[in-house]
């Protein structure tokens, strides 16, 4: 009997064991199904992508990456029916324009980049002359460029007379109107023009504050803006139209969204980008302009532009 009960003891307290480590065990493969769900339903990947640069030259390669977490697959298209399914690389563009590049990872998660590429080609690598000097003034007071590297013939175009300014390795110009020129240097050693960006500002000047806003002559509005477009498009000087338009609508905002709809193509850039691209685009006639007005200011925040090229006969 004392056997018996001993016996009866033991095997009783070997099943309560049993019973625990089965619970554990349990409990531990309901917290691993738990966090398996809550990782694939809850947990919403994020896309981490980007690209260098948005605005390039014909000779410049698009730099782009990608670092999205657990990323398996990718799919570049640059805008032009061009693709590429790798993760990190560089495209370049054969022609100039406004692009959309798209990003798809793993079939499922997409980003757009927008990207201008101008006719305007960069100083090539092997170039054996460089410019130094200021990227900012101001107007009626003296810029000072100097070429460095070795050449024997020196021509500056400071972009305020479209015509060469100045010859020689050290160039001084007095800029009349607050802007942002190009400045180009030609050579007799370098393989192409070299350019240089700058920056004119006026202290003393007064922005222009009379607006017309929808409904006190939008039509007036609309018609003024695309007369400085076209004028842009058609060769006048750049800067006069160009800041008498961000001044006077966009509140000095030069990367207002522009929507563009050219010989059906749609298309998206910021303001200066599309106002840039008017000057290498060939023969653009502007057909409708209009504005989309803050409501809380008197600021323009998108600008809706109807445009063909002079080259297609409309039906």
């Amino acid at each position: 009997m004392a056997d018996t009960t001993t016996n009866g003891k033991s095997v009783s307290s070997n099943s309560q064991g049993y019973i625990f480590l089965y619970i554990f065990i349990a409990i531990l493969i309901l917290a691993g199904v738990i966090f398996l769900f809550k990782s694939s339903l809850f947990d919403k990947r994020n896309i981490d992508a980007r690209i260098l640069k948005d605005e390039l030259s014909l000779n410049e390669d698009l730099v782009f990456t990608d670092n999205t977490r657990n990323a398996k697959k990718w799919l570049w298209e640059f805008g032009n029916g061009a693709k590429s399914n790798a993760q990190n690389g560089s495209y370049r563009y054969q022609k100039s324009g406004s692009y959309i590049v798209r990003l798809t990872v793993d079939g499922e998660l997409r980003q757009q980049f927008p990207v201008n590429v101008r006719d305007t080609i960069a100083a090539a690598q092997d170039t054996l002359v460089s410019i130094s000097g200021p990227t900012s003034g101001v107007v009626d007071e003296e810029v000072r460029l100097e070429a460095d590297g070795k050449a024997g013939l020196f021509e500056w175009s400071f972009g305020e007379t479209n015509r060469v300014d100045v010859k020689g390795r050290t160039a001084l110009y007095t800029y009349h109107l607050p802007g942002k020129y190009l400045v180009k240097l030609t050579t007799d050693r370098s393989r192409r023009p070299i350019f240089h960006t700058i920056f004119i500002t006026d202290p003393n000047a007064e922005l222009e504050t009379e607006l017309v806003v929808p409904g006190e002559g939008e039509r007036k509005v609309i018609d003024d803006i695309r007369a400085r477009l076209q004028s842009i498009a058609n060769g006048a000087d750049f800067n006069t139209n160009y800041y008498y338009l961000v001044r006077k609508y966009m509140c000095n905002n030069e990367k207002v969204t522009v929507n563009v709809d050219q010989d059906s193509i749609k298309k998206s850039t910021d303001f200066y980008s599309y106002c840039m691209g008017l000057t290498f685009g060939g023969e653009i006639v502007i057909d409708e302009a209009q504005l989309t007005i803050s409501p809380s200011s008197t600021c323009a925040t998108l600008v809706n532009i109807k445009q063909h090229s002079a080259k297609i006969v409309k039906k």
